[in-house]
């Protein structure tokens, strides 16, 4: 914006609707996105998972991201293969990230088919969850068995959305993070259309240029990078998800909301998204 000669005007009858829309979508965003009623809300709306089923890899850890408050999708004791192949007396062990047996607790749906989800997901389930599957298999002449074991290892870690929306988007049928953005991109565009129309107004319809007046390509969107305090980004270990904020490793904390979570060496932290040293 700069000074001009000439006395302060407006132009009437264009841009301040696509203004005043503009704004009005931006506080709906800012001021508590999700007020719908969530009685017909989808249990497991993971923004990271295509489907409600991840299967283990026997050859690899997998990496799930699950959202603050948020059921996991379904892990799955077995890989894709072998879920299609035919399984004789499969048993299935959850080991979880304090190494304790997992058994069917309030925090956990644990399906006898070996079907494993997190429930209202925070960053204290963080961690490895691994199981172990025994099964046999019919050798070629049908007279003889094998047993076999495989071992699946699941990191999953929690994604938030931002501080004070847990209540807000818990309620949301959509994803609450897809939509926020969404809406952002939505009034950054009416306001860039504001201004661009505003320009056009004061160079075809004003003699004198206002007071006040914006200056063409002067107008510009920044996006601030941050995390909340006990997460932080890592393209490293989380090479597959680089723009999500993780909850800090076990000793590793984050105090304030950089994207870095920073060593801790003078105690030892086991837990993850630890706020302080």
């Amino acid at each position: 914006m700069q000074r001009g000669s000439g006395r302060l005007s407006l132009p009437l009858g264009v841009a301040p609707r696509l203004l005043l829309l503009a704004v009005g979508l931006l506080m709906k965003t800012l001021t508590g996105l999700a007020q719908e009623d969530g009685a017909n809300e989808a249990p497991h709306a993971v923004k990271f998972i295509t489907k409600n089923y991840i299967y283990g890899n026997p050859e690899h850890k997998v990496n799930v991201y699950v959202k603050m408050h948020r059921d996991s999708p379904f892990l799955v004791c077995m890989d894709l293969a072998l879920s299609q192949s035919e399984v004789i007396d499969p048993n299935y062990l959850w080991i979880g990230p304090q190494g304790q047996t997992l058994e069917k607790q309030s925090h956990l749906n644990l399906t006898e088919t070996g079907k494993l989800m997190l429930l209202h997901f925070n960053e204290g389930l963080s961690g490895s969850y691994t199981c172990t599957l025994s099964y046999r298999v019919v050798q070629g002449d049908l007279q003889a068995e094998e047993e076999k074991f495989q071992a699946y290892k699941f990191m999953v870690y929690v994604n938030p959305f931002a501080p004070g929306w847990e209540a807000a988007c818990n309620r949301a049928e959509t994803d609450c993070e897809d939509v926020t953005n969404g809406h952002v991109q939505e009034a950054r565009q009416l306001i860039e259309e504001f201004f661009r129309k505003q320009s056009y107004v004061l160079r075809h319809e004003f003699q004198n240029t206002p007071v006040i007046h914006y200056v063409e390509h002067s107008f510009q969107v920044m996006r601030i990078d941050s995390c909340r305090p006990g997460f932080g980004k890592n393209d490293a270990t989380h090479n597959d998800c680089t723009n999500c904020c993780v909850a800090c490793d076990p000793g590793t904390y984050s105090p304030n909301n950089n994207v870095i979570c920073l060593k801790c060496t003078n105690i030892r932290i086991k837990s993850y998204g630890a706020k302080s040293c």
